[in-house]
Parts: structure tokens; sequence; C-alpha cells
């Protein structure tokens, strides 16, 4: 099946939360499937319905709110058992584009340790499958698991049997991050020699960062003949995460007449090949690692704080004399730009309804009440309230998870001769106000020992990061935490004038997380299959 471009395929909600600390809530999702709509991906995978009823409601919501009849198709994830598709399938039905995505290993080493079964019966249960999953929905996407280690003839097998099942969208995933670019492109020159319906289905690529050769990968494929990259927001997913967005997208972007020839288009024609709004990139950025917790390097590729800075003299003399001395790409083409607004104290509730919409923010009137009463607090202690600013109100207090717990007093003294005191009072689930203190080696240390005294969850605090939002000396700060909890991490973010008042909301935010998900018990995820089911990721 020929593309005149290559369709993007975003799996940040379903492998990029399978990142350690990343899971999301079902609000959380909608605001990030929401904006990935407004991105204009092609795919939205919302998540793997059968994983636990948070994941199906997740879908589902998603579905509803995001798959309308201009918007992204919506997929669920769903493993090759009958069980796994029939609740992909309910998920998804709710969209007006929907999809069902159902996988089954093909490499030996999978058959063999996780499968145990023979090829034969991996041949037939990818037909009754597919043939399964194409009763609910016409379009289907089948996935060989770990394809990059596959017997090449047997995966043209398999991939054949899928085609006449009824899938039109064929997934080769580079399951453990293994193969170099020259691999991945004669793998798919491979398959599209060898596989003879073929041209009845779109070829897609699914890769892991291990090599951090995911990007390169990709885009050798799309040499090859791949029409579909599946990939999520800042890199994030499993181990070393999955191929990023932003750098895929805009690589072919930047370099369009060098992949023009692959398309069978002019070298100078100027169609886009991806149909992706490139000014939201950055908005999606900063949305997926404030509701992930996971933080974006300064050198990260395209959204990276340093992707547009520069230092060295003579890069700053040419960059004043033509920005495309040392610049490739406007960093307004991402949606990056430092803009301030006139908004103050003294500004009305419309003008900042007004702005927040400008932002891409449509909020109910209940969140942009409680919004606004933190923009007037905010605009109390700084003179100017940047774009930055306004995003991080926005995702501090709206786009945060239930309140089990409840900071209502955050109390501190130290100095350089005094004893780092805390106390705090916390308002239980119960209703309880309990109030308790602490000393410690800092502020900080005090706080979360005195919350500790009050919430015992047993957790260990492995990660702990403040970033400015802006610069100059009242810049609100953000704070980053990642607690764990047996095996399990979870996240915490907020953001303050007050780095110190900061810290203390990240680390309720992250013990909200983890109450929660004790709350609800361990959601089933493919790496995880605690299912006795002999199929995953």
């Amino acid at each position: 099946m020929t593309q005149p471009r290559v369709l993007i395929f975003d799996t940040t909600l379903r492998d990029g939360e399978q990142s350690p600390g990343a899971t999301m809530n079902v609000a959380e999702k909608l605001a990030v499937a929401k904006q990935l709509a407004r991105l204009k991906v092609d795919i939205i995978e919302a998540g793997f319905p059968f994983a636990s009823p948070g994941d199906f409601e997740a879908v589902q919501t998603i579905a509803g709110e995001v798959g309308l009849p201009d918007g992204p198709v919506i997929c669920g994830l769903a493993r090759a058992t009958k069980g796994d598709i029939e609740a992909a399938a309910k998920a998804i039905a709710p969209a007006a584009k929907g999809r069902i995505h159902t996988f089954l290993a093909t490499s030996d080493i999978h058959m063999k340790y996780k499968l145990k079964k023979s090829r034969a019966e991996v041949l037939s249960i990818t037909e009754e499958m597919v043939s399964y999953a194409k009763s609910f929905t016409d379009d289907i996407e089948f996935s060989p698991e770990d394809a990059g280690r596959s017997e090449p003839e047997f995966l043209y097998q398999v991939l054949e049997r899928a085609i006449q099942s009824g899938a039109t969208t064929l997934n080769i995933p580079d399951t453990v991050g293994y193969l170099t670019p020259g691999e991945f492109g004669d793998l798919i020159r491979g398959i599209k020699a060898n596989v003879p319906s073929i041209q009845k289905a779109v070829i897609s690529v699914h890769g892991h960062n291990d090599l951090g050769l995911a990007v390169a990968n990709f885009l050798e494929a799309v040499k090859a003949g791949a029409r579909q990259l599946e990939c999520t927001i800042n890199g994030i997913g499993e181990r070393a995460g999955n191929a990023a967005l932003e750098e895929l997208v805009m690589a072919l972007h930047v370099r369009r007449q060098y992949y023009n020839p692959f398309f069978g288009l002019p070298v100078e024609s100027e169609a886009p090949l991806t149909n992706i709004n490139t000014q939201e990139i950055y908005k999606a950025s900063r949305l997926v690692s404030n509701m992930t917790g996971m933080l974006v390097q300064p050198n990260k590729a395209i959204v990276g704080a340093n992707a547009f800075a520069h230092e060295s003299g003579i890069h700053q003399d040419g960059v004043l004399k033509n920005r495309l001395t040392y610049e490739i790409m406007d960093a307004q083409s991402i949606g990056l730009n430092n803009n301030l607004i006139v908004l103050g104290k003294h500004s009305g509730r419309n003008a900042f309804r007004t702005r927040l919409s400008e932002l891409g923010f449509e909020l109910s009137d209940q969140d942009l009440n409680k919004a606004f009463l933190r923009f007037k607090d905010v605009a109390d202690k700084k003179k100017e309230i940047s774009d930055r600013d306004l995003e991080a109100i926005v995702n501090n207090e709206i786009l945060q998870v239930a309140e089990h717990f409840k900071l209502d007093l955050i109390q501190v003294s130290c100095g350089s001769n005094a004893q780092p005191t805390a106390t705090i009072t916390v308002r239980m689930p119960d209703g309880r106000d309990l109030t308790d203190a602490s000393v410690g080696t800092g502020p900080v240390d005090a706080i979360y020992r005195a919350i500790n005294r009050i919430v015992d969850i047993e957790n260990d605090l492995i990660e702990y990061s403040v970033q400015s939002v802006t610069a100059g000396i009242d810049a609100m700060g953000e704070v980053t935490i990642r607690v764990r909890n047996g095996d399990r991490i979870y996240s915490g973010h907020a953001a303050n004038t007050d780095i110190v008042v900061a810290s203390a909301y990240a680390y309720i935010n992250a013990l909200n997380r983890l109450y929660a998900a004790m709350q609800a018990g361990v959601a089933i995820h493919p790496q995880h299959a605690n299912v006795p089911v002999g199929t995953g990721v």
C-alpha cells in the first residue's frame, strides 16, 4: 500500500508510559492525547486496554473525546489472545476511526523460551487472532515481536499470513534495539521483496534506542519503503526509550530535499512529508515532561534547553550576522518563543483565558478559576509573566493527581548556624489534619522527613531535581522527584516561586500517585505479563 507521506503513530501513552515512573492517570492521558491531536499525529496508541481497568478507561475516554471524525485514529494494543482483542475492541469503540494492534513473537529465542510455541503454532495463532480482530474493525495492525532477530524466511511467512487474514498495517519492531541502520534498511527491503501481498499493507517500524540508533534506523527504513513510524514524545519508553517523534519529524522537514526522491517526488518539492503541525512540538514536549516527571536533558535534539543556544563567540557572531550560519531550523518552527504577555495582578479573567486559549489550553470554568487564582498569586511576586510561567501554572494547578494527601501547612526554619526544621500539616484521606515536625540536613530533607512521619508509606527517594521555568531571580522553580516502592517508580512534579514549597508539593504529588496505585492494584503491562498467557511484547 503506497503512502504519499509518512504516517506518524504516537505511542507515548502506551510504550512511553511504560518508562519507570512515567505512569499517568486518565485525566493526564487525556490531556496528552488532546495535545497529540493538536500536533496532528495520524494514530494515537492510547494504551493497553486489557492491562487494567484504568488503562481501559483511558483508552475508551480518549476514543470518545479525541477520536473525532477529523481527528486521529485511536489504537488499542492487544496480545494475540481473544481476551485482549475483545478488551481493545470495546475500548476503541467510541472512536470514529479505531484500530486494534495485536502482536506475537516470531524470533526463535522468544518462541522457545517465552511463548513455548513452534513455528507452525505461531503461524496458526497469527491467522486466527488477526482474523478475530478483523471481526471488530477493518483497521488491523500486526506486529511480529522481535522481528529484528527473527529468521527472515519465517518472518516473511508470518507477515503474509497476517495480510491474508486481514492486517492492513505490518509493524516491524526492533524490540531490543539491536539493529544498525543498514541492517534495518535491509530488513525492510527484504520484506518488500519477499512478502507476496506486501502492497496491500502499510509497512510500519517500531524500535528502541538501546544503542542510540532508533532515529537513524527509522530514517533508513523510510528510504527502504516504510511509511509509518512508531515513536514517542521526547523519545520516552522502555529501557533507553523509543525513537523520538520530534527528531524524526524535523529530520524529514529540514532535510526534505534529501528524502523527496524516496517518495517519488522532485528534489525541490515543498510538499510536507508528514502531517505534523511542527509548531506544536515544543508544547507537546513540555506537557509530556510535566505529566511523566521525566525531564528533557538540556542537550536533547530539537526540544532541549540548549538546542537553540549559542555560547561560543564565533557561533554568536555568526548567528547575529545570519542565523543560517549555525542554525538549520528556526526555533519558532517548533513553537518555541520567549514572548512575554502583558498580564499582571490587575489583569482580568477574560485576558487570562484568551492567552491560555492561544497557548492551546481549553479549560472548564472550574479549572480556569483554579488556575486564575494561582496566576494572581504568582503575579503578585513577579513583574513579568511569560508563556512558560502560564504553562507551569496550568500544569501544576490543573493536571495533577487526586489529592488523597493534601498539604495545608509548610513552615521551614533554616540558616547557616541553625538546624533546618520543618513543620508540616497534612490532610489525610479520612479528613483528619495531622501535624508533625522534623529536622534534617537541609530544608528539603527536613520537609520530607516530617511528611514521612505523617504519611507512613514505604518509599525511597531516588531522584530530586530543580529547574527554573524562566530566567531571573523571581523565576518559578519546577521540582521533579522520583520515588521507588518495591520494583515500581513514581514521579512527582510541582512549580512555585519558592522552590522549598515546590519541593514539598512535588513529594506529596509522588506519594499521591503511589497511594492511588496501591489502591488500584498493579496494572499488567506487556513487559510485565503476570497473567497466564503465552504472549507479550
